[in-house]
């Protein structure tokens, strides 16, 4: 099973991506993963990577494409998440295409969706530890009262310079530039799977079962 999660920043892609990657044996491709990966790995394709990154480039779809074909050619559990690829319709044509060599397809195209004022507030209360990573937030998930991390146990958190009201705004913006044309092409292949973002997160997770259960 291969599926892509879209959603703005902040709609919880990530956290339901661990759960699935968690409980269900999936495999999680982050293009902005891949590309930190690929640039201090060694290999062909991560050489040209770095010499892009280095120049201050843009790395080329076509780059992306083959990161992900190499991932495609290893071990992909039981299935795939896609997360932060596709961008554009041209991505989203060339993956198909790739899945389609492999002899594989998508499953589903899950969007979380959740309004620009939820997203606000959870945004800008959105704390990371700086060990192990776990996401907390001051209205769903507070630091525990002792200051130490559950996970890992760690008193040192991060909060990202831009999680402010008036950069997530202009990270909208250009999220649902990018995507309304994704949405509409998915919709039209019977793809789109929409899912209300709001709630606990085992709220989330369970809706998004019943999409998966349904692909």
């Amino acid at each position: 099973m291969n599926i892509i999660l879209l959603g703005p920043p902040g709609a919880g892609k990530g956290t339901q991506a661990k759960i699935l990657c968690e409980e269900r044996g999936m495999v999680q491709l982050s293009t902005g993963d891949m590309l930190r990966e690929a640039r201090t790995s060694g290999t062909e394709m991560g050489k040209k990577v770095a010499e892009v990154m280095d120049r201050g480039e843009l790395v080329t779809d076509e780059i992306v494409i083959g990161l992900i074909e190499e991932r495609l050619d290893g071990n992909t559990g039981s299935g795939i998440i896609f997360d932060g690829f596709p961008r554009t319709l041209a991505q989203a044509d060339a993956l198909d295409d790739l899945l389609a060599r492999h002899g594989q397809a998508l499953s589903a195209v899950i969007e979380m969706q959740v309004d620009d004022e939820a997203l606000v507030r959870r945004i800008t209360g959105r704390a990371t530890c700086a060990k192990c990573g776990e996401v907390y937030n001051d209205e769903t998930k507070p630091i525990p009262a002792d200051g130490k991390c559950a996970k890992c146990g760690s008193t040192e958190f991060n909060r990202r310079g831009d999680d402010n009201e008036e950069s997530l705004k202009q990270r909208l913006m250009e999220y649902y530039k990018k995507t309304s044309p994704l949405i509409g092409y998915y919709h039209a292949k019977g793809k789109l799977a929409p899912v209300d973002g709001l709630g606990e997160i085992n709220e989330v997770k369970a809706r998004i079962a019943r999409v998966l259960e349904e692909a």
